[in-house]
């Protein structure tokens, strides 16, 4: 069996592609790779990639010069869960009240690991996790 070996993408499509660009820069500090009318692609922890899509823009086959990209869209709210160290957690937590960003939940998990969840502008649910929520993690 060959080995998977990361979510490299994972991607959230958005109403407001400039609205939703500011909140992950400003308030989540990650660096943009890429952006154009379409999508957004964002650096996190330069070991993964977020795609932001504006809602409706890649539902159509895209060619590129090195090939084509299959269609693909969502709808709903979605989530994405970023790992951070328990001992930023707290500064997380200070940056996002300071931005006027509620916290809507804090669960504290068996092995250990504590998560806070929050929404951004489109509703998707974001959480921060510190190690000993999962296995792996």
């Amino acid at each position: 069996m060959p080995t998977l070996n990361a979510v490299l993408e994972t991607a959230l499509y958005v109403d407001d592609l400039t609205r939703a660009r500011a909140f992950y820069e400003e308030a989540l500090g990650l660096r943009a790779l890429f952006g154009n009318q379409r999508m957004c692609a964002f650096d996190v922890g330069g070991k993964s990639v977020l795609l932001l899509f504006l809602r409706g823009a890649s539902r159509e086959d895209m060619t590129t010069p090195g090939g084509t990209i299959p269609g693909h869209d969502g709808q709903g709210p979605l989530h994405i869960g970023f790992a951070v160290s328990a001992d930023e957690l707290p500064a997380w937590e200070r940056r996002l009240a300071e931005r006027g960003i509620p916290i809507e939940s804090r669960t504290t998990w068996s092995r250990g690991g504590t998560s806070v969840y929050f929404r951004d502008p489109d509703g998707h649910l974001l959480e921060l996790a510190t190690p000993g929520l999962w296995e792996t993690y």
